[in-house]
């Protein structure tokens, strides 16, 4: 789409903000808002500069300088931001070079595509993630000088069987491994799943599905197979929509591989 299309489709949907987003070397979302005023073709087509020195395993203080360069053929509307917000991918490039940052990981899927293509092996290759989570009513954790350690709490958890409810204990929730497939009330996480994949609809993405799995506290979405770099920014927005869904339920959600078993 070209920057044109990108100032028109504001116009229609009254955007107020471009949420300029962009991965890290950890693989973590980050992002910059800018105001929906002074966006305008040649921002979108060349770029913001931001100070890239801040971003673990980066630049340096004296060569901070890089470009967010949005990737105008992904366009977003953030379901969750109380003002109308347009959601941006965006590539970063060395500010002095112009070219993409060898440390990005967009600029890294995109020229692994461009790279397999060459090669002539194929043309495109399809990634069909599976990322599970885990949703906790509550998380504490401590490093301190005279002490350590965590404690995470779900009222699905096995661990609260013998636990005194204000509403009293119902009883109903997954043994130890015992969380796939068990219907409601077991499942008590069916209504939230649901919104956890419309907020992915919302976003643009192909749902497929979702589930409980194994473990107590354990989920699954399923999303539709697609292109690397595409499915890359399906997952950060996958990620975001569970994080973000999971807080307004009073909950918290991590993509930790195993919290509990």
């Amino acid at each position: 789409m070209s920057a044109t299309k990108i100032l028109k489709l504001m116009k229609e949907k009254e955007v107020d903000y471009v949420d300029l987003r962009f991965t890290d070397p950890r693989g973590k979302l980050q992002h910059l808002t800018m105001d929906g005023k002074i966006v305008d073709e040649e921002m979108l087509n060349k770029g913001v500069y931001f100070d890239g020195s801040s971003i673990a395993g980066w630049k340096a203080i004296n060569e901070s300088d890089m470009i967010l360069k949005p990737d105008l053929e992904r366009q977003v509307i953030d379901p969750f931001t109380s003002h109308n917000t347009l959601v941006l991918f965006c590539d970063v490039l060395d500010a002095v070079k112009k070219d993409p940052y060898e440390r990005d990981p967009r600029s890294t899927a995109k020229k692994a595509e461009v790279y397999l293509k060459k090669s002539g092996i194929g043309d495109k290759a399809y990634f069909g993630p599976e990322a599970e989570f885990f949703v906790f009513d509550d998380v504490r954790y401590k490093n301190d000088m005279n002490e350590t350690g965590f404690s995470i709490d779900s009222s699905e958890g096995p661990y609260n069987t013998g636990k005194k409810y204000e509403s009293g204990n119902m009883g109903h929730r997954p043994g130890i491994k015992g969380g796939y497939f068990p219907v409601p009330p077991v499942d008590a996480a069916q209504d939230m799943r649901g919104e956890f994949l419309k907020a992915l609809r919302d976003m643009g993405i192909k749902a497929e599905k979702h589930h409980h799995e194994v473990a107590p506290s354990q989920h699954e979405l399923g999303m539709v197979f697609d292109t690397l770099t595409t499915q890359a920014d399906n997952l950060q927005l996958y990620k975001y929509g569970v994080h973000m869904v999971a807080h307004s339920f009073g909950k918290t959600a991590t993509f930790m591989p195993k919290p509990v078993k």
